[in-house]
């Protein structure tokens, strides 16, 4: 059974928003890897889980990150400060829980095994990928920061799959020979 909303515009009607929850249901549906977005230094790092990041463009390689406004990693993030994205293998589930949680970031930090690459920001050694980036803007849209990165290094663990967020719940991927 499909579930249909429409939104109907008339000549001199303003069209409506759709619920929020509506929109939610729906977009539950866009499964997305999880990722751990950190910034900072290993002495002050600063880190959150994220599903909302992609490719934005591949010359200059860039991605985006959104981030809630409100999250309390938000200020740490600075256009022209380094941003790493960490994609989180299968069998780190308990980490993206771990890091979205109300734990504090040292305490986030505690677990995994954390280095640097180009822009000193925290890298994951565990990931799946790692993209070290520069932050070269922000955008500030409703609820959230979108924030573009531009890739200075990355990292490719090609042997292990990869943990996916759809319809509310977490998924396992698969390692596949490249």
């Amino acid at each position: 059974m499909h579930k249909t909303l429409s939104l109907n515009m008339f000549e001199g009607e303003q069209m409506l928003a759709l619920e929020t929850s509506a929109f939610r249901d729906a977009m539950a549906k866009l499964g997305a890897a999880v990722n751990i977005v950190t910034t900072g230094t290993q002495a002050h790092p600063v880190g959150f889980t994220a599903s909302a990041v992609c490719s934005v463009t591949d010359t200059p390689p860039t991605l985006l990150v959104c981030l809630k406004r409100e999250s309390r990693a938000r200020p740490a993030f600075t256009e022209g400060g380094p941003l790493c994205v960490n994609v989180l293998s299968a069998a780190q589930q308990a980490l993206s829980s771990h890091f979205s949680g109300p734990t504090t970031m040292e305490d986030r930090f505690a677990v995994g095994h954390w280095t640097t690459l180009a822009t000193g920001a925290p890298v994951l050694e565990e990931a799946v990928a790692t993209f070290d980036c520069r932050i070269s803007q922000i955008v500030e849209v409703g609820t959230h920061s979108v924030m573009f990165g531009i890739v200075e290094a990355l990292r490719i663990n090609q042997h292990v799959g990869g943990l996916v967020y759809f319809n509310r719940a977490y998924h396992s991927l698969p390692h596949t020979a490249s």
